[in-house]
């Protein structure tokens, strides 16, 4: 089913998607590789899951502001820009960790340039989704006004409510609501 999003007819709105997708490849790969430079002169040195972890948090305090300043141009990143954003590194680091650990499983003596490989593979998915939920979720707000094309609503909107209209607009209010609080906590 094809879903049309409300004021998005025009090639604005997916110009800006494609500029915005190419700005968070940039500035996230070239943070990734940072981290995974770190991992390697790190790695003999410490265990795997508090190195990756260490790496994980660094790159993610990094990433958002870059993200937020410049990817989605929002200006200085908030408390609750990182806090949101650090829910989507807990998933990618959880996956990140996973991949390497059950590589290590599979092939114990593979050396440190295929680890790398397989680090560099599962961040880049991990990535592609950050992408989305930082985009679609938690910088949504900041596009709407600047003329991406994606409506009151975003994206996430349309796309849920023609799931289902009626939870769709619930699940869209409620993430509006949670977001707000954010603001509000950070404001007082």
């Amino acid at each position: 089913m094809a879903v049309t999003i409300a004021g998005s007819g025009s090639q604005h709105g997916s110009t800006a998607a494609v500029l915005a997708f190419a700005r968070f490849v940039v500035f996230g790969g070239g943070v990734t590789l940072l981290g995974s430079g770190a991992l390697l002169l790190i790695g003999d040195r410490i265990p795997l899951a508090a190195g990756n972890a260490g790496v994980t948090v660094a790159t993610t305090l990094l990433a958002t502001e870059l993200h937020c300043r410049f990817t989605f141009h929002r200006g200085a990143a908030g408390w609750s820009d990182h806090g949101a954003s650090g829910l989507t590194v807990l998933i990618s680091y959880l996956f990140t960790t996973g991949a390497l650990l059950a590589f290590d499983t599979l092939h114990p003596h593979s050396g440190a340039l295929l680890r790398q490989g397989v680090y560099l593979a599962a961040s880049g998915l991990a990535g592609v989704g950050r992408f989305l939920l930082l985009r679609l979720v938690v910088f949504a707000g900041a596009r709407s006004g600047a003329g991406s094309g994606a409506g009151a609503g975003g994206p996430v909107a349309a796309t849920v409510q023609s799931l289902h209209p009626v939870q769709g607009v619930q699940a869209v209010q409620a993430a509006q609501a949670v977001r707000a609080r954010g603001h509000e906590a950070m404001a007082a």
